[in-house]
């Protein structure tokens, strides 16, 4: 019986060893079959089976180009160590933008691989006609103002989990199942913005701002002026050895009290301090000038909704007589800024406050000398959070797809202290000495060293499975000279304004202007005035008018005979020499040379050339003549050589289908662009 069970068993065994063999035999035919067909995908440049993943890291404003920002060289020297890794492991090269090189514009074309023409995106700010002119119809940074979508909504309706961070034309959002981390300027949600307030006293500084002082132009206040008197009501606060003052500083609803103090016993007018409290009892903090105080909860107010945030204060200027320059900073994400929502907090807990980018549009911290410091500490701030937000949302979120942007570099290169004293082509450029220049080089490559940072952040939380993209929206040009379109427009009896003598800020008379300049590229002409609801005109009337202000543009000349039109394009052929939509563009189109920029504002004395603070622009610019507008181009992962030099700059058009190809997914109709095939392992 015990033999005759061994038998059994024995037999058994032999059986199932059998199987075993064949199924290995059969696993090992599979396995050289899957190698052999790896090997013919390859062998046509088609992508690796296994890019699941995708990293598409795309700073703002990353200007790189052969010449003065040459990255790849600066990685080459050791400075920037992660962008050389990427380098070495896949290909490089430099890209240049749509026109009118503008962020809304060039985000568009990145994420959807066309051109304006058919994605729709024309400007930030766009009119259309049946709308008036003195209010934007179409926001170009709103996700709603695409005609075709985006690269996300296909990624997701192909079974992808998606992660937006700080895009640009991600809100309102279009997914479903994914997350979305604020936008920029979209219009959705509860965004609050960045708020200087400043001492009252000195009110030429606000009518130089006019309008300046404002979101976008036409938004809310990003500088407010404010009186101080002697406080009162103060309890348990520092002593002061001059009469304290106190200021009422509110912003999105909420107010702060702030009490001005001298802490100094020198017999002397001196105010060096101030304490910062929402009842004149807590203390919030109590910071001198230069100095940022800890974050504090506050509760903000948007449409009658209370939202729990935080604050952070800082002081630009604090002069002796009280004189004083403050900065607000709140948290930049809330639960009416994230999908899902409970995003907010799990982002504030895990890395702190948001800090999304530096500074404002139109720039704030450009007024004062004191507001650098503001600048580059903010900077930093901002820097900070982002690099810690991506290990923290690879691993608690782990998407397939990360799309990441940050606005601080198009922030630093577009201000008022560094690009226009340490490119060459600048009017100012020798302005500063050679050992000031140094240092405002190493500003400027500190903050390409936070970016390779981030990149390296990025290459250590990915796995082998992910194909990282280095992409911008567009560098910036020197800013040499302002043109005021509509003070010349103005000149020549087209334009009728008023001055608020208290703001600054123009009065249009439009039912009596037939002529005026909207951002960022645009001169709307109507013979009958632009009062109303603007339409398109026509008829010989409309053409002798719009030929008049052609002339007018081409005529102009600065003090030294250089004229600053690049070009000028008529409204119906915007499509075949611009790629524009002709739905939502002016009637005539203008581009400027690189070093002049375009200013909508308008002042008393009709001034036609005047030299900015910024010195960086980058709108309404041909970017194809401008090597200062290119932006960096790396792509590195499964399917990508290795190691590989781009030789010429490519379209914006053709990253998404070539992300798409490497991805193994179906590129849509709609792409205008065409994969890379260059830079496919063969």
């Amino acid at each position: 019986m015990i033999n005759s069970k061994r038998s059994v068993l024995f037999l058994l065994s032999l059986i199932v060893l059998a199987i075993f063999l064949s199924a290995c035999t059969q696993l090992e035919v599979k396995e050289d079959e899957l190698q052999e067909s790896d090997v013919k995908l390859y062998v046509v440049g088609e992508p690796s089976e296994t890019a699941t993943k995708l990293y598409w890291f795309i700073p703002d404003g990353m200007r790189a180009e052969p010449d003065l920002f040459n990255i790849f060289k600066w990685a080459e020297q050791g400075k920037l160590p992660n962008i050389k890794r990427m380098m070495d492991n896949g290909a490089y090269g430099y890209a240049i933008p749509v026109f009118p090189s503008h962020t809304p514009v060039n985000f568009a074309t990145l994420f959807t691989g066309t051109y304006p023409k058919t994605h729709g995106i024309a400007d930030g700010p766009m009119h259309i006609e049946g709308r008036p002119l003195d209010k934007v119809a179409v926001g170009g940074f709103r996700s709603t103002a695409r005609k075709v979508p985006a690269i996300w909504s296909t990624l997701e309706e192909n079974g992808k989990k998606v992660f937006l961070l700080s895009l640009p034309g991600s809100t309102p959002p279009e997914i479903d199942q994914g997350m979305v981390i604020r936008g920029r300027w979209g219009g959705w949600g509860a965004d609050f913005h960045a708020i200087n307030f400043q001492s009252k006293e000195d009110m030429s500084q606000r009518k130089k701002q006019g309008r300046g002082s404002r979101l976008f132009f036409f938004g809310p206040q990003l500088t407010q002026y404010i009186d101080s008197k002697p406080a009162q009501d103060w309890e348990n606060m520092p002593s002061s050895f001059s009469t304290p003052l106190e200021s009422k500083m509110t912003a999105w609803g909420a107010t702060t009290y702030a009490y001005i103090y001298d802490s100094t016993d020198d017999g002397t007018t001196n105010y060096n301090k101030i304490v910062f409290s929402k009842d004149k009892k807590e203390i919030l903090a109590d910071i001198s000038q230069g100095e940022w105080s800890n974050w504090q909860e506050i509760t903000l107010k948007w449409q009658e909704k209370e939202v729990n945030s935080n604050v952070i204060f800082n002081i630009i200027i604090l002069d002796d007589d009280g004189f004083f320059r403050v900065r607000l900073f709140f948290n930049n994400i809330n639960k009416y800024i994230t999908q899902p929502s409970a995003a907010a907090d799990e982002l504030t807990t895990n890395i702190g406050p948001m800090v999304d980018f530096v500074d404002n549009f139109p720039p704030q911290l450009i007024y004062y000398d004191e507001d650098k410091k503001t600048f580059l500490d903010e900077l930093k701030l901002s820097f900070d959070w982002h690099t810690k937000a991506i290990p923290t949302i690879m691993e608690k979120y782990q998407p397939d797809v990360m799309i990441h942007d940050i606005y601080s570099p198009n922030q630093m290169l577009t201000s008022r202290w560094w690009l226009g004293y340490i490119d060459p082509v600048s009017k100012r450029y020798n302005d500063v000495t050679e050992e000031e220049r140094k240092q405002l080089w190493a500003e400027v490559e500190d903050m390409y060293k936070r970016l390779d940072n981030m990149i390296g952040e990025i290459l250590d939380n990915v796995d082998e499975n992910t194909i990282v993209v280095l992409s911008s929206d567009h560098g910036a040009a020197v800013l040499n000279k302002w043109v005021r379109v509509n003070n010349l427009l103005a000149k020549n009896g087209l334009l009728r304004f008023t001055i608020n003598a208290e703001t600054g800020e123009p009065i249009i008379d439009w039912e009596n202007s037939k002529a005026i300049y909207l951002k960022m590229d645009n001169i709307y002409i109507h013979p009958d005035g632009l009062a109303g609801d603007w339409t398109r005109a026509s008829g010989p009337e409309y053409e002798s008018l719009r030929e008049q202000v052609i002339k007018i543009l081409l005529d102009l000349r600065d003090v030294d005979g250089r004229s600053p039109v690049a070009t000028v394009t008529k409204w119906e052929d915007v499509e075949k020499f611009l790629d524009l939509p002709t739905d939502r563009v002016g009637d005539l189109i203008i581009a400027n040379e690189a070093g002049y920029g375009w200013n909508e504002e308008m002042t008393g004395d009709l001034e036609l050339f005047s030299t900015p603070l910024k010195t960086g622009y980058k709108q309404a610019i041909h970017p194809e003549e401008a090597k200062s507008m290119w932006t960096p181009f790396i792509i590195m992962g499964p399917g990508v050589k290795k190691g590989y030099e781009i030789k010429e700059p490519q379209k914006f058009v053709d990253q998404y289908p070539t992300i798409m190809k490497l991805l193994g997914m179906p590129i849509p109709e709609f792409v205008e662009g065409e994969p890379l095939e260059e830079v496919f392992e063969k």
